[in-house]
């Protein structure tokens, strides 16, 4: 077969350190003549293969991009970037052959993978070869980022790169169910993706709290289901908090195949999410008959999980989502649907006779079967029109997993996914504890209220998909990867770009690059230079990877003070005094020792400069700080290490118990000691009740008080931490029990009904 090439050019100014040797600087770089710096190259993510040359020359201000008409949109997508990224003044043509920059399309190239390109950098050219358009694009994405400012001089090391993606499937999940961003910031998103070479964006457009895309036949969709009244300021249990800000927007037709369109351009397939059967609040306020109980709701304001369910015993809901799905189709080109199907609560069908009838009639175990058997149903509708269906990992909970249905697995570890790859399906993996992007970033001290835990920028780039333990066929049938922008708590575009950005590039580097290949602290280096393109870009980015995590450890009547920074660059320095830390303050090496009340003021510095906020650490001391915990939780330490926790239940700093039947633990004084109080800080839900007691040899206890609490103050929802005493009238003591009983499962009337109640104790004092 015959090769067509096809070429790029800019126009350069060779330097005289062109093809000069390397010399370590000690710095993980190297020194060319002139004192130029020969940069390993910040490619994010990073390629699979990378030989560095000897040499670099620079690149003038005005470009020349040669090409044929079959790449010119490549060509012209190059100069934007290039003007955008640079500054400089692109031209294309189609006319010039002696291209410094050589673009070769080689049908006959041998690479990995969909999408694999090679770059030679040498000899005073770059040669960007590929077996296709496509190979070019993301070419294209490396080539912008080769070229670094110094001085004056717009620099490229001599490099060859041979590259390619690990997973096919490289996506991001984007709620706008939850909050509405709209059109332009959308874009702004699927450029950013572009730029990292991902390739599918997973639309959630409807939910409990909005439903976003236009559907012509049924226009309340729209008219009722785009608004809400206000929205929560809290997860479930703190439902009583409000904005009482009215909350709207929605697509039109023509806005969506606006955004295919650009998306097609960036190589991107967009994945509609229609929540076909559950979190269906807002289908529902538009059209009740969709509902079982066939009464008028409203838009749901609380975020969380609900019991709103679709009537799959009425011919009109069938006939409802095929028509959604025929204008959802008509509108998306791409391969795949996503038809939901996530935390289905099933309270109303089980009330619901027709239901239970219908389960009756086509001869269902159970509900979770029913939910299966109409998911199945819709999937064979969507795979008659020749799409393939995509389903969260719920699906698998019945007998009735949809035929090649693709299984997206988010809960724990996606272990589920595992369960529909044992029956040979396909499955995309977006654990919740590794890549929702709603979870903190960082320190929770520093961030803006969430849910559930931290998963930091080094959490995201560490994880790993493939396990060791895996059969085989697992992998083969694993896609890819997806972080997951979920918006319950987001309020305003900024909300959404911090939550986001920069752990997208994690993202995006774990779906790109092998394992082996990653290197964390060049990735480092990379996301300096792409957070400096984040800022240009206007778009606001979290900083949480600067920020100091701390851990203060009861250990025999003392505390140990940690501190620490996910990024290794970085010096830790701190104060004891009072003062602000600066780059002169002591330097952090080893835990810190504490045996009173202090505040440890710590932040981190890089080349003299502060970096990250300025941790405030203040602990407190009585009796019962830094004294051993005897229990069975590994967390009960917490209670005794001086530092209160906050109203972010998951910052670390409390300890809780799901299973709250029983809850007993010692606490060790190390000596008697004379007792006067005990206090112990609450959350969430409270004990049924509890005892203090106490002994001086940890066999015979003797009770000294306890606390009773009503149904009531058990199960108030809201967000708060109360403080709870009690008189020890003067007893002299070595040991002080604490037994708890808990209150079982939150009753009907609750957010949460049936659902276990969380018990969160907090510092213990004794005076």
């Amino acid at each position: 077969m015959k090769k067509m090439s096809i070429f790029l050019c800019f126009s350069f100014l060779l330097l005289p350190f062109a093809g000069c040797s390397d010399s370590d600087n000690g710095t993980g770089e190297s020194s060319g003549g002139d004192g130029v710096s020969l940069e390993d190259i910040r490619v994010i993510p990073l390629p699979q293969f990378i030989s560095y040359g000897r040499g670099a020359f620079a690149v003038d201000k005005d470009v020349t991009i040669s090409c044929t008409a079959a790449i010119e949109d490549e060509a012209t997508l190059l100069a934007g970037y290039l003007k955008e990224d640079h500054g400089m003044e692109p031209v294309v043509s189609k006319d010039k052959t002696d291209a410094t920059i050589q673009l070769v399309i080689d049908p006959a190239l041998t690479v990995k993978a969909e999408g694999g390109y090679r770059i030679e950098v040498a000899n005073n050219k770059i040669v960007l070869t590929a077996k296709d358009n496509l190979g070019i694009f993301y070419g294209s994405q490396t080539v912008r980022q080769l070229i670094t400012l110094q001085g004056n001089l717009f620099v490229v090391r001599e490099v060859s790169i041979s590259d390619y993606p690990v997973f096919s499937w490289r996506s991001v999940m984007l709620d706008e169910a939850r909050y509405f961003k709209g059109k332009e910031a959308v874009k702004t998103l699927l450029y950013e993706m572009a730029r990292l070479k991902m390739n599918t964006f997973h639309w959630h457009l409807t939910d409990d709290q909005g439903w976003r895309i236009e559907i012509k036949k049924y226009p309340k969709l729209i008219e009722v289901g785009s608004k809400r009244k206000c929205s929560g300021l809290g997860w479930e249990w703190e439902n009583d908090q409000f904005d009482n800000i009215p909350q709207s927007g929605h697509y039109t037709q023509e806005d969506i195949k606006e955004i295919v369109a650009y998306a097609k351009k960036l190589n991107i397939t967009i994945v509609p999410e229609i929540e076909i059967l559950t979190h269906s609040s807002a289908a529902i306020a538009s059209y009740p008959q969709l509902g079982t109980t066939k009464k008028q709701i409203e838009v749901e304001c609380r975020m969380g999980v609900f019991s709103e369910i679709i009537d799959v015993s009425d011919d009109f809901a069938i006939q409802f989502m095929h028509d959604v799905l025929d204008e959802v189709m008509a509108l998306f080109p791409g391969e795949y649907i996503h038809i939901g199907g996530d935390e289905a609560q099933k309270t109303h069908w089980k009330q619901c006779p027709l239901c239970q009838a219908r389960m009756k009639k086509e001869q269902l175990a159970n509900e979770e079967d029913l939910q299966g058997y109409f998911m199945k149903r819709i999937s064979d509708y969507v795979r008659s029109k020749g799409r393939e269906v995509i389903g969260w990992d719920e699906l698998t909970n019945s007998s009735f997993l949809p035929d090649n249905s693709i299984i997206l697995g988010w809960q724990g570890f996606g272990q589920a996914a595992l369960k529909a790859a044992e029956e040979g399906h396909r499955f995309i993996m977006t654990p919740a504890r590794i890549m929702y992007l709603i979870r903190y970033q960082g320190p929770q001290w520093f961030e803006p209220v969430t849910y559930f835990g931290n998963n930091t920028l080094k959490d995201v780039y560490d994880y790993e998909p493939v396990q060791k333990d895996w059969k085989p066929e697992y992998a083969s049938l694993l896609m890819g990867v997806q972080g997951s922008m979920w918006t319950e708590f987001c309020n305003k575009p900024e909300d959404v770009d911090y939550l986001l950005f920069p752990r997208l590039a994690a993202v995006a580097e774990v779906a790109w690059t092998q394992p082996d290949k990653k290197d964390w602290a060049l990735f480092l280096k990379g996301m300096d230079r792409y957070n400096e393109h984040l800022a240009e870009k206007g778009i606001v980015y979290a900083r949480s990877m600067y920020n100091i995590q701390h851990k203060v450890t009861p250990e025999n009547g003392v505390l140990q003070v940690k501190l620490e920074c996910i990024r290794p660059d970085v010096e830790i320095r701190y104060t004891v005094d009072g003062s602000e830390p600066t780059a002169s303050s002591s330097l952090y090496t080893d835990s810190l020792t504490v045996t009173a009340a202090q505040t440890i003021k710590s932040a981190t510095f890089a080349q003299g400069e502060q970096m990250g906020q300025t941790l405030v650490l203040p602990i407190a001391w009585n009796k019962a700080t830094g004294k051993p915990i005897l229990g069975n939780k590994p967390n009960e330490k917490l209670m005794t290490n001086g530092v209160r926790g906050s109203l972010k239940y998951t910052d670390f700093e409390w300890c809780c118990w799901e299973k709250s039947d029983h809850i007993s633990f010692m606490i060790d004084l190390l000596q008697k000691e004379k007792l006067s109080t005990f206090t112990i800080g609450m959350a969430v839900h409270k004990p049924k009740s509890i005892r203090i007691a106490v002994s001086d040899d940890n066999e015979t206890y003797r009770e000294i008080a306890g606390l009773h609490f009503t149904a009531e103050e058990i199960f108030r929802e809201g967000a708060f931490i109360e403080d709870f005493s009690v008189d020890m009238k003067g007893t002299e003591a070595r040991y002080v029990r604490v037994t708890a009983e808990g209150a079982g499962a939150c009753p009907a009337d609750h957010v949460r009904p049936g659902q276990e109640a969380r018990v969160y104790f907090d510092e213990i004092r004794i005076e």
